[in-house]
């Protein structure tokens, strides 16, 4: 057993003797590829989404020189037709990146040393082999002992992350990988080729710098989506074994959709959720909000205004053709968005092409990174949207039109603030907070007119659900009269708990909002 080929099943060993949920039939989909032309696959996730659980598992099963029956005796893939057919029967090359640049001293001299550190365990074992780079002493190999390798690369892109502005190390990189996959030996070395990452591989202009790799990320999973994360089959059954609310699951952690509706947890935040017993932001703990602060402060046309809408639940479009799949050619808004998306912190619909906010775990990383970034005008309308709420549900109508008039000064008023639906742009974007407990619904129909906004809470809330009546120049009385008039509160008569009614007018002369507040008691 090596550091580098053939380290056997023992990691994997290891993994199982935790809570493990069975992702061994995506083994299946990499059998599937064995010698083909499509054998050469990049996987992109972001941190703590598995991939190196991932990387160790496909260690375990191909690795010749270990025995692995017991350790996937009762997992599923030991169901699937192919399962002995490929089981410990290639030896098997791999690389952590991340351990090299913990590793190699000075990372300007971390291309060497990978090749010189996994050519001297090569040569070892093949003694007959010879040659100035890794490719052709892997080359050598596989010609003069008839045998063909599995590669499994970890953390490819760490080097363009680590050494962001190092574009001669990245390059010296690029070509150390071509000769590995992009050879006329390719064919002879490998029967498999696998990586991991965060990122997608690196384009120049348009072109991915490894084009022979079939890749699949964040952006569109494809058939290795239900592999990206838990799905909800797994997390209900999680939550049942360990006696947690699903529905608070789903709110935080859920939210990570791909086509054909299909949607995935963060696996990583739903195992600490159920070894703590609590519902929270696991994220932090793991990644600082640093790196999302940075992106998310860049001074693009449209950030401000898109983060809004994304805080506040909305969507919005993103072009994700132009991003370079690296850190530092983010040239635009949608360059932000597509990394974010990498990262994680964003989901992306391919039907629509909008990204959004997935879930509430990453949606308290976006507030405190706006909070404590530099879009202030941001920071201090989620702040207040907080207090507006809070003084909306105990009845303070004071508070509450004053609270509005500082969203109104935040910025977040159109250009032309001159009508109801402008006031109503005003209300959506003052309630930011209230995302967190209810769905908002806009000019919901009643029979005998349309509710202005309604907010209903969400299973998880215990919140009481409220009706919003807007009105231009008239009185804030008026607007509660309308409400009872044309009996909005019967169209949430089905839910448990009270019904705050919400009046707001805004009078243009003297430029000041009031507000009516009443509670139906049920």
């Amino acid at each position: 057993m090596g550091m580098y080929l053939n380290l056997g099943n023992g990691n994997f060993q290891s993994a199982l003797k935790r809570e493990y949920i069975d992702k061994s039939q995506i083994i299946t989909e990499f059998n599937n590829r064995i010698d083909k032309d499509n054998k050469l696959v990049c996987l992109s996730r972001p941190r703590r989404f598995g991939k190196s659980l991932l990387a160790k598992m496909l260690c375990a099963y191909y690795d010749k020189t270990c025995d692995s029956h017991k350790l996937f005796a009762g997992l599923e893939i030991a169901n699937d037709e192919s399962y002995e057919k490929y089981l410990n029967k290639y030896p098997v090359i791999y690389l952590d990146i991340t351990w090299f640049v913990s590793n190699c001293g000075d990372i300007e001299n971390i291309v060497r040393y990978i090749q010189d550190e996994v050519s001297k365990e090569i040569k070892n074992e093949y003694p007959k082999t010879y040659g100035n780079s890794l490719p052709e002493i892997i080359a050598r190999a596989s010609l003069e002992y008839k045998e063909k390798f599995v590669i499994i690369i970890d953390e490819w892109d760490v080097i363009f992350r680590e050494a962001k502005n190092n574009e001669k190390l990245q390059k010296e990189y690029v070509m150390l990988l071509r000769g590995l996959f992009k050879s006329p030996m390719t064919d002879n070395m490998f029967t498999l080729g696998f990586m991991t990452g965060i990122l997608p591989i690196k384009k120049y202009g348009t072109q991915s710098a490894m084009t022979d790799f079939w890749e699949y990320s964040m952006l569109d999973p494809d058939a290795f989506a239900p592999y990206t994360g838990f799905t909800e089959e797994e997390v209900k059954a999680l939550c049942k074994k360990h006696d947690m609310d699903f529905e608070k699951a789903k709110k935080w952690y859920d939210g990570y959709s791909f086509d054909d509706g299909f949607s995935i947890y963060n696996p990583n935040s739903i195992m600490k959720c159920m070894q703590s017993k609590k519902y929270r932001n696991f994220w932090a703990r793991t990644e600082s909000f640093e790196s999302l602060r940075f992106y998310i402060d860049m001074d693009f046309e449209e950030i401000k205004q898109s983060l809004l809408q994304m805080v506040a639940g909305e969507s919005c479009k993103v072009d994700t053709l132009s991003f370079q799949n690296d850190i530092t050619s983010i040239n635009s808004k949608d360059d932000v968005f597509t990394l974010l998306v990498h990262f994680g912190y964003l989901t992306y619909n391919s039907e629509n092409k909008t990204v959004r906010i997935p879930n509430e775990e990453i949606r308290d990383e976006f507030k405190t990174s706006v909070k404590n970034g530099t879009h202030i005008e941001l920071a201090k309308l989620i702040k207040e949207s907080d207090y507006l709420l809070e003084c909306t549900l105990e009845g303070k109508e004071a508070d509450v039109a004053e609270a509005i008039e500082a969203a109104h000064d935040a910025g977040t008023a159109p250009l032309f603030y001159n009508s109801e639906q402008a006031l109503r742009s005003v209300i959506k974007f003052a309630y930011i907070s209230a995302v967190d407990d209810y769905v908002q619904i806009q000019e919901l129909p009643s029979g005998k007119g349309y509710a202005d906004v309604v907010f209903i809470p969400k299973k998880t809330s215990d919140k009481p659900a409220m009706v919003i009546e807007l009105k231009w120049n008239k009185e804030a009385d008026t607007a509660i009269k309308q409400i009872k008039k044309n009996n909005y509160p019967q169209l949430i008569k089905d839910l448990s708990g009270d019904i705050v009614l919400v009046g707001i007018n805004y009078d243009e002369k003297s430029k000041k909002h009031e507000c009516k507040i009443e509670k139906i008691i049920k």
